[in-house]
């Protein structure tokens, strides 16, 4: 499966702004953007204003790496959304949202979605009692994600369970039990409590054109 192999904080200076891909490390002064807040590059300071497409492509950039999607994914991704009823970005962030290792993460059960993702690679995921091994599984409504029961006491779900509470808030849409190292998903997101900084509708324009 092709996945992105490169420097996550990059990608951070590319959008120039966090993606939050590199858990804790990004609330502290040793964060790379904190320390250079523009693109990488030889030309990563003097690059002039953005034309209306680009503008177009680094939302949708920024978008998929916070996700951690590559672009064949993402756009089929796109197309789903763009089948349903509902307005197409929003449709699109709720199919990201509703992925396993998102939830994992969102749960509090891991530093970053990338920890979440291996965690899911890993069989350290149930789903309903099962496991699943498949970071982009979808979850439903009323579904219950927790950590296998041989896996609770491996070094990083010791301390997501120790640490629980502290930092980032678990989204009302999900129930975290770090005791029982348990999420419970009461319902799918609604576009208003998705927090993903993203202007999904310049996305929506760039693959409409």
């Amino acid at each position: 499966m092709a996945r992105y192999t490169g420097a996550d904080c990059k990608r951070c200076r590319r959008e120039k702004t966090k993606l939050y891909l590199k858990g804790s490390k990004c609330d502290t002064p040793k964060c790379p953007i904190e320390i250079r807040p523009y693109p990488p590059g030889e030309h990563g300071r003097g690059r002039t204003k953005d034309s209306e497409y680009l503008l177009q492509k680094r939302e949708k950039q920024k978008c998929a790496r916070i996700y951690g999607i590559l672009e064949k994914q993402f756009r089929g991704y796109y197309d789903e959304a763009n089948r349903r009823s509902g307005k197409t970005g929003d449709e699109l962030l709720k199919i990201l949202e509703s992925r396993l290792d998102n939830v994992v993460y969102r749960g509090g059960f891991a530093p970053s979605r990338d920890a979440a993702r291996q965690a899911v690679r890993h069989g350290h995921v149930q789903v309903n009692g099962r496991k699943v091994d498949i970071p982009s599984y979808r979850i439903t409504e009323n579904d219950i994600v927790e950590i296998a029961p041989k896996a609770r006491e491996l070094t990083p779900f010791v301390i997501a369970r120790e640490t629980a509470g502290q930092g980032r808030t678990v989204p009302a849409w999900l129930e975290s039990i770090p005791s029982q190292m348990r999420i419970l998903v009461h319902s799918l997101p609604a576009r208003q409590v998705i927090d993903t900084q993203v202007q999904e509708q310049l996305i929506v324009e760039l693959y409409s054109k």
